[in-house]
């Protein structure tokens, strides 16, 4: 193997293009080219909590404005970065950070949508409408490109993409998923090739999936519970009896005939749970 100075090395690497991970950094990042540098140097993306992106705007104006183009800039950004799920968008008024100032800089490895020339907007309604007009143009563009509706939200996807957007199915295998939980948590007796019969499009791999994440929850609930007992504060007592048992029933798939409170298989399966699940359950 040939040693090459560090210097040499260093001078031929350059940093790889991509968004940034986290998902309000890539689309702060693209933010401008979204929205445009006016709209963008009176209103910036400052938090996403539950599915929704909190932007914040320099007055009561334009967080009106951008509320009703609400639905049209989550398009845009859906279109932009389709791994991120957002449901929507929420307005504030407050103070920009100095980046806001800036009215946008293009960040390298990332190209714009396709914009209409135009000039320097007077007020916020003129910038607005220049949003929307280059939403539109863009859409048009796309369509005549051969892009698609999505069947569920009508989200304009790619001509060779299925039937659904990135958010869609995401939101669909959401859906799922809570049917598939509650089901388990009910019914937890119920073996894999039953819950796959019962559940519409469920594949064995999201079942275990599924099945091993709802473990994990129910895990973290107990233990909460046990703190919260310990400190003789309220606890769901009824509660804490299903989640327990439908807990061993789906670890362990026994026979619920067969599964006596203080069988050595409730034992192993709740491990060191099973001190305070028999509290609960005998009522001390």
């Amino acid at each position: 193997m040939t040693l090459r100075k560090l210097g040499s090395t260093l001078g031929e690497w350059a940093p790889e293009r991509r968004s940034p991970g986290d998902p309000l950094l890539a689309i702060a990042a693209a933010w401008p080219e979204v929205v445009g540098k006016e709209v963008a140097a009176n209103a910036w993306p400052s938090q996403i909590e539950r599915g929704a992106l909190l932007v914040t705007a320099r007055s009561g104006a334009w967080s009106q404005q951008l509320t009703f183009l609400s639905e049209q800039i989550l398009g845009a950004i859906r279109e932009r970065f389709p791994e991120v799920t957002l449901e929507r968008l929420r307005m504030r008024v407050g103070k920009l950070p100095a980046v806001a100032a800036r009215r946008g800089e293009v960040v390298p490895g990332q190209t714009a949508a396709p914009s209409r020339q135009r000039p320097k907007a007077l007020d916020a309604q003129a910038a607005l409408a220049g949003f929307q007009a280059d939403v539109q143009a863009y859409q048009r563009a796309k369509r005549t490109a051969g892009w698609k509706e999505c069947q569920r939200c009508g989200a304009l996807i790619a001509p060779r993409s299925q039937a659904f957007c990135v958010v869609c199915v995401n939101a669909r295998d959401d859906d799922r998923a809570g049917i598939v939980a509650r089901l388990l948590f009910e019914a937890p007796w119920l073996g894999p090739e039953e819950v796959l019969q019962t559940v519409a499009g469920l594949t064995p791999e999201a079942y275990d999936r599924i099945r091993r994440r709802l473990l994990r929850a129910w895990v973290d609930e107990l233990r909460l519970a046990r703190k919260r007992h310990a400190v003789k504060a309220e606890i769901n007592h009824v509660r804490i009896r299903k989640l327990a048992s439908s807990y061993v029933l789906l670890e362990t798939r026994i026979d619920p005939n067969r599964l006596e409170l203080d069988s050595p298989v409730r034992r192993n399966a709740l491990g060191d749970l099973y001190a305070f699940i028999r509290e609960v359950e005998t009522g001390n």
